[in-house]
């Protein structure tokens, strides 16, 4: 009997010490993912500015509601332009990673505007809400792209990957100037993708452990993360909308995608790729990938 009640009694204090520490560092995985920088990218062989890939741009500063700053750069388009598209980076990552499709945008006479994230890159900000505050941010480049003589005439889409996927579908459910959407291995709700990456990176073993851990973060940040849900923004636009699903997605299951797409209203695509894993959409499927997005958007925004 003494023997299980010092089992019991360990297992307690197991779980406490786990508890705690879980509330303090949880919170922390999640609202403040590592900022990818310019060496990462160097390291690739990549350009890590859009000066290093021949292109001639813009340095910009938006401020936020809040009065963040978020780092940007606008690329203008090679000639009359079609459009302007602003690219939305995935979770960790930054505005560099769009740089490469930037360059054939540009080319296909589209105005490109790329920005970091709050809490990402070069950009302000102590907390990412996965598209809590993000939308509103979405709002005010777009309020700046309309108070410019030269790029406020022109159609907007807005191409997002990842996390910026599911930024581009909760700002088009706010806001009517956005024309048309490009969501690429979008989270259906903030909920489940918060499940899952505490699954994969503290590999908790109790479901009530990853709810305290959101609980906190909520706290922290000050937003809902039951409000952060894409599935549900996605059924209130009417705008086209495609979306590019890497069918063996090691990071966000595929099955968000299709749930996502279940419940869009048309005009609505789906561009499956099968074999892709996540970021190596556009690897996988070669030009076949460039010339769907082109082919949407020449459509959506005529």
């Amino acid at each position: 009997m003494i023997f299980l009640l010092l089992i019991l009694a360990i297992l307690v204090i197991f779980l406490l010490s786990v508890t705690l520490i879980l509330l303090i560092v949880g919170p922390v995985l999640l609202l403040k993912p590592h900022r990818r920088s310019a060496g990462f990218y160097r390291q690739l062989g990549r350009p890590s500015s859009p000066e290093e890939a021949g292109l001639r741009y813009e340095e910009i500063i938006i401020r936020t509601a809040e009065g963040l700053r978020l780092d940007s750069w606008l690329v203008k388009s090679s000639g009359p332009p079609l459009g302007t598209v602003i690219y939305l980076h995935g979770v960790a990552d930054c505005k560099i990673d769009g740089i490469r499709m930037a360059r054939w945008l540009r080319d296909s006479r589209y105005n490109v505007f790329l920005y970091d994230s709050r809490r990402h890159g070069e950009s302000d900000g102590e907390y990412c809400t996965y598209g809590y505050f993000e939308k509103k941010d979405v709002i005010a480049v777009i309020d700046y792209l309309a108070g410019r003589p030269d790029l406020g005439g022109t159609p907007i889409a807005m191409f997002g990957t990842s996390m910026g996927a599911a930024v581009a579908i909760k700002a088009a459910a706010i806001d009517t100037r956005i024309r048309a959407v490009i969501a690429e291995n979008s989270f259906a709700t903030l909920r489940s993708i918060f499940d899952d990456y505490q699954k994969r990176m503290i590999k908790l073993p109790f479901h009530y452990l990853r709810n305290l851990v959101i609980k906190r973060s909520e706290l922290v940040a000050g937003f809902e993360a039951n409000a952060v849900s894409p599935l549900e923004a996605v059924r209130k636009i009417d705008i086209p909308l495609m979306i590019i699903v890497a069918e063996q997605d090691h990071l966000i299951r595929a099955e968000y995608s299709h749930s996502l797409f279940a419940a869009a209203n048309e005009p609505r695509e789906m561009f499956s790729i099968q074999g892709a894993a996540h970021s190596d959409t556009w690897e996988v499927a070669g030009g076949l990938y460039e010339k769907r997005i082109l082919d949407f958007l020449r459509r959506s925004l005529e």
